[in-house]
């Protein structure tokens, strides 16, 4: 599933689009990332079913990367359309500038 709507018209052959929208959709993924590993950070794992510990800790940032990499799959928050069409811009002005 993509979070990214399809790109506007553009001169840029479309393995290219394609690199900059999975390029923006990881972007948002790593934006969302950031804003949930504070939360994670907050939650007290030792009184949890798993007992927290060193394993729990060692999995946690891969599981937070997994959260974030989903909900960006998902639609996010948004972030990656705009991004994608910024990146568009700035390649096709840079092949015009060639």
């Amino acid at each position: 599933m993509n979070s990214v709507a399809p790109a506007p018209a553009t001169t840029l052959p479309p393995a290219q689009v394609e690199k900059i929208r999975k390029a923006a959709q990881d972007f948002e993924a790593m934006a969302i990332n950031q804003l949930l590993a504070p939360m994670f950070a907050t939650v007290d794992g030792s009184k949890g079913m798993f007992g927290g510990g060193e394993g729990e800790a060692a999995w946690k940032p891969m599981m937070i990367s997994a959260v974030a990499k989903q909900m960006a799959a998902s639609g996010g928050f948004g972030l990656a359309q705009p991004v994608m069409q910024q990146m568009l811009r700035l390649q096709e002005a840079h092949n015009e500038s060639r």
